[in-house]
């Protein structure tokens, strides 16, 4: 069978059931006796067993398998829940994970697992003597089901006309391998032999149930065939990991005795062919795995970065349209325009929407990781998370993993004290890291807060003069805010030796980097002894933005609204020099200014204009600068470009978009700007 065309699907569900596996088995370490959780943990493992055998994915499914063992001897109660029991199935969960980001990446998923799953059999073994009694009861509930089915008057009624026209009625009662690894697989196979030589008209337990894999190892099945009991039987022995096979004839006496119970149903379906069959089974199969019920689909994100692709193309001739109308003045033209606008701007809402990915997705790889960075650090440490379901676009989403990362990472190694510190000053010795985001107006806020060591102001100025980041008498002058932004700086560390955990060169101004070149920006509270709060802001998506565009010299340059506080024009009297830097009051604060024309090296004419300048306040972070620009054109949504490889390096612009008159207009880019 090719199962090229479910491999897509195979890694997103894979991984699906992976990180379900990692937050339960967290939740267990916290409840150990709650075997509820242990179910949720062995259903998900089992059914990436199955999925995985039925792949050709041998490797991941024997090594579920053996996952799947101890989690069974959990459940059982045969061992009990330890935390080193959690390392070495948790160990198993990150082996699987890399297996299926390998065939995720073209791989072939192999990996010796070879000592993970000696371990896991160690484990499992303690329980052996209780699992031959456990295997006992199971085989008095599996002898059970070979008692004769029950039938109703429609299946009495079809049995009865198939003997009348030389047909027989078997019941088969089939047994797979307590080791089968895909049981509704093996099912799947016996229902195709048996449809092929008769007609199924019954099973226990049903369709949905045995699909679901919601059964011991036994199932039977009631067929009509002209086949003998031993032809059926020695097709069915067939199919593998099957252990054994009953065919038994239906029992014309007992088919007799329900049909007396139920003769209001025989008489109304007394007509009915014998060649029907058991519709509910058939549709059953047709459809496995489909609920009427559902209402998503899985796509594929390479569609919906082509149909944003040509959103953006629709956005630009939008643009076009509008500047022709404007210059035509036709009503009706105009009027049509206003229309394509409005439906232009819902289906960009729609799309956008398409796109949004909740922050969860990169969450829940944090809760593992933190505890392993608490034992490696022999600190104590609880990682709450609140808005987990606040959306992001895909691409803003694929960018902040890594930084969260680092600043955890940071908040655990610097942060957060030892327990033995902790209660020295009289805090619980287990610390609390907080991970929170949500939304405000258009932007998406990220905070990382810790109520660890916070920062302290002399060893971070000692370093930062040391450094020359600031002079000493600068340095007396800045606010406890502005020192702890200084751990910011490029190369700043305050670790006294490199460790596996942070300090190891690369400091938080990789961070700020990063999520200044997805258009954020990042702060930083802290009170030295109670704790600290990272603050990240970040722009819903990065492909289509709102603008306000300025003339320099009859070019056209667009400046993203995000960044802007407010715009204004001052008469050229209004300008101050300060330390060879024109600046302005603005509402009681100087702030520099800063001549794009200048900056961007644009061939100078006049740069005033009857004594008045035009500025645009912007702002990045706590700093503010004024723009000087030539006019204000207005706003407008735009779709933002990138400027290539060959580009990327040319200060302050961050991109370019293309006009309704065809213009190509450049994006500046108000962080660069700004130290």
């Amino acid at each position: 069978m090719d199962t090229s065309q479910y491999l897509e699907m195979f890694i997103d569900e894979s991984k699906e059931h992976l990180q379900a596996c990692n937050e339960h088995l967290l939740e267990l370490e916290k409840n150990p006796l709650d075997l509820a959780i242990v179910n949720e943990v062995f259903r998900s493992a089992h059914t990436l067993k199955g999925m995985s055998a039925t792949m050709g994915y041998e490797d991941i499914a024997d090594l579920t398998h053996m996952m799947e063992n101890v989690l069974d001897a959990i459940r059982n109660s045969k061992i009990r829940v330890t935390t080193e029991i959690l390392d070495v199935v948790l160990q198993a969960v990150d082996y699987l994970e890399e297996m299926v980001m390998d065939i995720a990446s073209g791989g072939t998923g192999k990996k010796d697992v070879s000592k993970l799953v000696e371990s896991l059999n160690r484990i499992e073994v303690g329980g052996a003597v209780v699992a031959e009694t456990a295997a006992s009861v199971v085989l008095e509930e599996e002898v059970s089901h070979e008692d004769s089915l029950r039938y109703d008057g429609y299946e009495m009624t079809v049995i009865s006309q198939s003997f009348e026209q030389g047909f027989s009625a078997f019941e088969i009662n089939v047994k797979l391998r307590d080791d089968c690894l895909l049981k509704a697989a093996r099912v799947y196979m016996v229902f195709e032999i048996l449809e092929k030589s008769g007609e199924i008209i019954k099973s226990e337990p049903k369709v949905e149930r045995l699909e679901n894999e919601d059964f011991n190892e036994t199932f039977t099945v009631a067929l009509i065939t002209k086949e003998d009991a031993d032809v059926l039987k020695a097709k069915v022995l067939k199919v593998s990991e099957i252990e054994h096979v009953t065919v038994m004839p239906v029992k014309t006496d007992y088919l007799m005795r329900d049909a007396d119970e139920d003769d209001e149903s025989t008489k109304e379906t007394e007509s009915i062919a014998p060649t029907t069959i058991d519709a509910e089974a058939k549709k059953g199969k047709r459809n496995s795995g489909v609920q009427s019920g559902n209402k998503t689909i899985r796509v594929n994100i390479d569609r919906l970065d082509v149909l944003m692709n040509l959103f953006e193309e629709l956005i630009i001739d939008r643009g076009r349209l509008q500047s022709i109308a404007s210059e035509i003045h036709n009503p009706e033209l105009n009027e049509t325009v206003e229309r394509i606008t409005r439906v232009s701007g819902d289906l960009q809402s729609i799309i956008l929407n398409m796109r949004m990915i909740p922050v969860e997705t990169v969450f829940n790889r944090f809760p593992k990781m933190v505890r392993q960075l608490a034992r490696d650090l022999n600190k104590k440490v609880e990682l709450e998370i609140i808005g987990a379901e606040t959306e992001l676009d895909r691409t803003v989403i694929d960018e902040i993993g890594d930084p969260l990362v680092h600043l955890i990472r940071n908040a655990l190694d610097h942060g957060i004290e030892n327990p033995t510190e902790r209660v020295a000053k009289g805090k619980p010795e287990e610390g609390t890291v907080t991970l929170r985001a949500y939304h405000s107006g258009n932007h998406v806020f990220i905070e990382l807060e810790d109520d660890g060591a916070g920062v302290n102001r002399e060893r971070v100025l000692a370093k930062a003069i040391k450094s020359g980041i600031v002079t000493k008498e600068t340095a007396e002058t800045l606010t406890d805010r502005q020192v702890a932004e200084l751990i910011l700086a490029s190369g700043f560390s305050t670790a006294e030796k490199i460790s596996d955990v942070s300090g190891r060169g690369v400091g938080l101004d990789v961070v700020k980097n990063t999520i200044e070149s997805l258009g954020g920006f990042m702060s930083i509270e802290s009170k030295e002894g109670q704790g600290s709060l990272f603050q990240v802001q970040l722009p819903l998506t990065l492909s289509i933005i709102s603008v306000m565009l300025v003339e320099l010299k009859k070019e056209v340059f667009a400046i993203p609204l995000s960044s802007i506080i407010e715009t204004a024009i001052i008469q050229t009297s209004e300008i101050m020099n300060a330390h060879n830097q024109q600046v302005i009051d603005f509402r009681g604060n100087i702030i520099p200014l800063l001549n794009l024309t200048e900056i961007f090296e644009i061939p100078e004419q006049n740069s005033e204009l009857d004594g008045y300048q035009s500025v645009v306040i912007v702002r990045k972070g706590e700093r503010l600068a004024g723009l000087i620009v030539d006019s204000f054109i207005g706003q407008q949504e735009i779709v933002l470009k990138s400027l290539g490889n060959y580009l990327q390096s040319v200060f302050a612009i961050s991109g370019a978009t293309i006009l309704g008159n065809g213009q190509v207009a450049l994006i500046v880019d108000c962080n660069a700007l700004i130290k």
